[in-house]
């Protein structure tokens, strides 16, 4: 099949008319991700910050903020369960940290994310929750560098249950 050169040249107009395009709107495109990305870095790292020092009702706005955008993400809910957790939100720190654990079940390694949410789960009153998670720490027998009474902390808190019940 034989094309005439001006159907030739329609087709390589088209051709770039389409890659131009194209490139037109991916670069629109990224320059929303990018504003998007990096509002929400910005939360993340403010919330961290006052997370860091101590001003935890400033934490909170911000990663509420955050986690409306980024309801997926596991950063964003671990430090949300911590915050929540320091402002007395317990059943929404657990259910942050349960959300968490559901995006990386690899957290269930994390010794020290599994402590703090078993004294989420004492605080949220969830002791069958809480029994659960400790004596799955008492059993892997974690003990983290940074923190040697990691066990006893682990038994106290199962104490604690063992009374309440």
């Amino acid at each position: 099949m034989n094309l005439k050169e001006s159907t030739r040249k329609y087709i390589l107009l088209g051709a770039i008319l389409f890659i131009i395009v194209g490139l037109v709107s991916a670069k629109v495109l990224a320059k929303g991700q990018d504003t998007q990305f990096t509002t929400e870095d910005v939360l993340y790292q403010q919330a961290a910050q006052f997370y860091s020092e101590g001003n935890y009702s400033d934490a909170l706005t911000f990663i509420n903020e955050l986690l409306k955008a980024q309801p997926k993400s596991e950063a964003a809910n671990y430090l949300g369960g911590l915050v929540t957790a320091n402002v007395g939100e317990y059943e929404r720190s657990a259910i942050l940290f349960q959300k968490t654990l559901d995006i990386n079940p690899y957290k269930v390694e994390d010794a020290m994310f599994m402590l703090q949410f078993g004294e989420v789960l004492v605080s949220a009153e969830r002791y069958e929750d809480a029994k659960t998670v400790l004596v799955r720490c008492q059993e892997s027998a974690w003990a983290p560098e940074e923190f040697p009474e990691y066990q006893n902390r682990v038994a106290e808190l199962l104490a604690q249950i063992e009374t309440i019940q």
